[in-house]
């Protein structure tokens, strides 16, 4: 499963989107297909079943689907604004009040 940061903020709709980082406060702009792509990374517990999903969508192949996910979960767990739900949580370390 794939998940957005804590900070993360989107704005998802079929005609495109955007990611607020409010860490940086910058927004990450999002076509309509990639913003399909991270509804459907949010919502299936694996790339392979979002990438099966977005190949029926856009009637496309699966491989690239598959490589059309990929791209878009690693572009933005690059930028700091997802993970997979089976990476360490940043959250598990010392707490500033500590």
């Amino acid at each position: 499963m794939w998940l957005l940061r804590e900070r993360a903020h989107p704005i998802l709709t079929d005609d495109g989107g955007a990611i607020l980082n409010e860490h940086t406060g910058r927004w990450t702009q999002l076509t309509p297909t990639a913003a399909a792509a991270v509804m459907l990374l949010l919502s299936c517990p694996t790339e392979e079943q979002a990438a099966n999903r977005f190949a029926q969508r856009y009637g496309i192949s699966t491989k690239q689907a598959t490589t059309d996910i990929r791209t878009i979960a690693e572009t933005l767990t690059a930028q700091g604004l997802a993970t997979p739900s089976d990476a360490p949580s940043r959250r598990q370390g010392w707490r500033w009040w500590r």
